[in-house]
């Protein structure tokens, strides 16, 4: 009858579990301050703008029609593109007014 016996080769005590961790962990804390936290600043910043929202306020929406808002109300406002021509549109489709537009234009 053959014995065969398996040899385990003795596994050096080394830190590459804990370098792994420490790399992965590192990783992610570049991703938050570089990525996640700059999107969440400016994504508060753009609510903070919508709900400040009032009448006579300049804004340009999403798809890019520039209105002066006649009327606010909750979920919507009322632009007035032309002096005849009204629109309703969602505050959700706002994307800058008047500050917002002059201060990107002065970063340039």
């Amino acid at each position: 009858m053959n014995n065969i016996f398996f040899l385990q080769a003795a596994i050096p005590e080394d830190n590459s579990g804990i370098l792994n961790i420490a790399f992965l962990v590192v990783i992610f804390v570049i991703f938050y301050f570089f990525m996640i936290r700059p999107q969440n600043k400016k994504r508060k910043e753009l609510q903070n703008m919508r709900d400040s929202l009032k009448k006579g306020d300049s804004v340009v929406t999403i798809g890019g029609i520039h209105g002066k808002v006649v009327e606010v109300k909750e979920t919507t406002i009322v632009l007035s593109i032309d002096a005849n021509t009204k629109i309703k549109v969602d505050k959700s489709s706002v994307s800058m007014d008047d500050t917002t537009k002059l201060s990107e234009e002065n970063k340039k």
